[in-house]
């Protein structure tokens, strides 16, 4: 999902941040190359996609013991978890223990953002430096329930430290140029980080009401919303690029989600195809590869 010309990140900063201009040259080099512009966005699922986290899902077996699950094996166990009873571990599974979701939800805010500093990164995190390096805009689209402004703190958090490949120095600098191409104040470092995640999009799907345990339905409408949303910047786009410069191309925009839950991907994908302005490519990431959906089923 990486972006094949940087100019085209310029775009949608420049909308984003309400910019003033678009420079007249950059548009001159877009019409030079002869190619229609495409906008990449982001999206991702955080468990066992971009990290490997050590929350549990808490489980009952038939002695009335709590049994912790991963998140990984939650994927492939549960449709069984109190439909039928199965071996785990050891144990003999009969359903769900009382709350097993609490690490998930708003309880287990401080211990996601303890445990996001030291889990192993996933299939979807060199995509994910991509984004944030290049200043591009994602969404996190998770079943988890924590508080949404705990999930950019776990981001910001990350890019401070550097993690994983991930450099700070380098999103601010195209951050810095965005700004001034477009003729806007400069910012301090950590003021061009704060913003850039005000503008990117962080959906925890089991937040509120939500279900953790059934959560493709959550997960595509998060996506339909992100959608609108770069639909949107886009339109602002083309529109803007018109009236400054007469440029009728349209700037279309593309978003790829990656998941490790085959069930989340064969959902949203069958959801999204059936629409003629589709603009979603999936990735299934389960294994630890990532791999485009399409080419797999």
């Amino acid at each position: 999902m990486g972006v094949s010309n940087p100019h085209f990140l310029f775009y949608h900063i420049f909308i984003i941040m309400n910019h003033k201009i678009i420079t007249r040259q950059i548009i001159k080099e877009i019409i030079d190359e002869n190619r229609t512009p495409v906008m990449k966005y982001y999206a991702f699922d955080w468990d066992d996609n971009l990290m490997f986290m050590p929350t549990k899902i808490y489980l009952k077996d038939d002695k009335g013991k709590s049994v912790g699950m991963s998140t990984e094996d939650f994927a492939e166990y549960r449709t069984e978890i109190g439909e039928k009873d199965f071996n785990y571990e050891g144990h003999t599974i009969v359903g769900f223990d009382e709350d097993p979701f609490r690490d998930f939800r708003v309880t287990g805010d401080k211990k996601f953002l303890s445990d996001s500093k030291s889990a192993k990164i996933g299939p979807a995190w060199p995509d994910f430096v991509e984004a944030i390096n290049n200043g591009s805009i994602f969404s996190i689209i998770t079943a988890r329930g924590h508080t949404p402004s705990i999930i950019k703190k776990a981001v910001y958090d990350l890019i401070k430290k550097n993690a994983h490949g991930i450099d700070s120095n380098k999103l601010a600098k195209n951050l810095l140029k965005y700004r001034q191409l477009a003729d806007e104040d400069k910012l301090t470092k950590d003021q061009l980080i704060k913003t850039y995640l005000d503008m990117c999009r962080f959906y925890p799907v089991s937040f509120g009401e939500g279900s953790a345990t059934n959560p493709e339905q959550g997960k595509i409408d998060a996506m339909e919303e992100f959608i609108r949303y770069v639909k949107l910047i886009s339109h602002n786009l083309q529109k803007k690029a018109f009236m400054k410069n007469k440029i009728s191309n349209y700037f279309t925009p593309f978003v790829g989600f990656s998941d490790d839950d085959v069930r989340n991907v064969e959902k949203m994908k069958s959801h999204f195809e059936k629409k003629d302005d589709n603009i979603l490519q999936t990735y299934l990431t389960s294994g630890g590869e990532k791999k485009l959906y399409e080419d797999i089923y």
